[in-house]
Formats: structure tokens, sequence, C-alpha cells
């Protein structure tokens, strides 16, 4: 098939392969524009530009495709018989949806109905989701709301999932799928399927203000927030006037020492977190390198007692 493809993080790069290994032809690939990045502000590519540039794939990045007449002509006349979308990081609009003829084949990192919108993983691990998956489908102008293509199997989780390690993973299942879903589209053999919209539930865009730590919330919530939020937003909470990152915990049954409270037990970290307390295990104060958390008590054991957030 001719395809034209639209993504640019790292689990985008790896479908754009799959498309590529699967022998169709990818007449171009459209990305978000180079941004700087780093402490020396250097101006990177995204993943999928760099490997679309090495697999002699024409790029484009427009700053945006709404109200874009001169890309609405370019896409006219790649002729691809189907655009495919893998984390883009923005929204086609309708007019340019009704381009190809089979449709515009999205993955989302969910079993749709369930969690549409742009954030379904971080949502699933807050709210302690037992199993997750991947759907490959059609989009349409709603948010996730098109037919569905495929599905995975249920994928159990642990409990101990990271955000970015988990929705690495689900991309990277919904990869695998694409080129049988791509051949019987285009054999005729695969009927989409209509979503079923009374089951859909929603996620919203996540701000950094979210990764900040209400420590009147339950040891739980706050293991699922450090979790979740992994690379991005992160969780934090403040200190001695001083932003203090909370990179991984585990929680403790011992009893609570009061909201947000630092006890130090055996060179442990304990917080109280609603009714228990939990062990900070690896943490950054601002303005120093990430450390465990009983070489942090060696350099600052004047946090004992303190109450974070404050």
């Amino acid at each position: 098939m001719r395809i034209v493809f639209f993504g640019s993080p790292t689990e985008a790069a790896d479908s754009l392969g799959s498309l590529i290994a699967a022998g169709h032809e990818v007449a171009a690939a459209y990305s978000q524009p180079d941004r700087k990045s780093g402490r020396g502000q250097t101006v990177t590519a995204t993943p999928v530009k760099m490997f679309a540039t090495q697999n002699d794939i024409p790029v484009f990045t427009p700053k945006t495709l709404r109200n874009n007449e001169e890309e609405l002509k370019r896409l006219s006349m790649f002729q691809a018989d189907v655009f495919v979308v893998v984390s883009y990081g923005r929204i086609l609009p309708q007019e340019i949806l009704q381009i190809p003829p089979i449709g515009v084949v999205n993955i989302h990192p969910s079993l749709l109905p369930l969690y549409r919108g742009p954030s379904p993983v971080v949502t699933a691990i807050l709210d302690g989701q037992g199993s997750v998956g991947v759907t490959v489908m059609l989009l349409d102008e709603g948010m996730d709301t098109g037919p569905v293509l495929a599905q995975s199997k249920p994928v159990q989780l642990t409990g101990r999932e990271r955000g970015a390690q988990l929705q690495d993973f689900l991309f990277r299942e919904g990869a695998l799928m694409l080129p049988e879903v791509l051949q019987r589209l285009q054999d005729g053999s695969l009927i989409p399927q209509l979503q079923d919209h009374s089951k859909a539930t929603g996620t919203r865009l996540i701000e950094r203000s979210d990764g900040e730590i209400d420590w009147s919330a339950t040891a739980e919530q706050i293991d699922r927030m450090v979790r979740a939020y992994d690379p991005w937003p992160g969780t934090f909470t403040s200190w001695n006037g001083k932003g203090l990152k909370i990179l991984d915990v585990v929680i403790s049954n011992e009893a609570t020492i009061g909201a947000g409270v630092v006890a130090i037990n055996e060179n442990r970290l304990l917080v109280g977190a609603g009714a228990l307390t939990i062990e900070l295990k690896l943490i950054q104060l601002e303005g120093r390198q990430v450390v465990a958390a009983a070489d942090f008590l060696r350099g600052y054991p004047g946090i004992d007692g303190a109450t974070l957030g404050l």
C-alpha cells in the first residue's frame, strides 16, 4: 500500500519501521517541528524525522495543518491509499481525514471505548486498572470515536508499571498489529466495528501541576502518581524552601505519622500519607543529583520531623 505517515516520538518511529519492513511504500512522513532541548538548548529533530531521513522518506514538519492549503494540496498529490497516525501530537482536520480512499488509521494505547483522549496510559495507572491494551482504529472527526479495526488481548498489569514503560510497550504491540490490519483493509476482509459510545470513558491533557503531591491523599494514590507521571511531569513536593522530586517509592504498612510528616526509621525515609506511610526510595533535591534516600539522609539528617509541601 502507498502510505503517508504521521508521528513524532520513538514509539511512532517503531511503527514506521514496521510498515517499511512489511513492504509498504511510505510516500512521506509528517512530524512535529524541530525543537530545542537539553541544557544546551540544542535544536533536535523528532525520532520519526530522523528515522524517515535515514530511510530516504521525504519529511514535512508544518507548524499546523489547520487552514493550511499548501499541505492539503501536497497530501492529495501523494495519492496515498491510507494515512497512518501514531502519536503525531496534533489533531488532523476533517478535510485531511477525507483524502485517502481507505481512511486514516491510528494506534491508540487503550482498549477503546475506554480511555479516549490524550492520556490513556497515565490515567489507567492512576485508576489502578488491572489490565490495559491497544486499539488500531479509523479516525473520524471525534476524539478517538472512530470504528475499531483490531484490538490486542488485555495485558495484565503487576501494579508496578511506570507510564513511559507501559506506553512504549503498548505502542510496540500496536506496531506489530499494523501490517495485518492494513493488508486486510486492502483486500476487504476487515470490517470496521463501531464503538459502543455508552461505555466510553475519557482522559484529559496532563499538566505539570498534576505532579505536585498532596500528602493527604492515600499512600496508594501517591504510589500510582509516581509511576504514572514518569517521566513527565514527574512527582514533586517541597522541603526547606526547595523543590524535592520523588522518583521512586514503596508503600509501607506502618501507621501514619501525619500528612507529609517525615520520620527516619533504620535509615529509611518515611512520609505520612493517608492512613499509612510512603517510603521514599529515590529523590532529587533542587539543584542536586538523583540519590537513594539512604544517601540523602547522610547529607540532610535535619529532614527528620519536617513536613513536606509547606
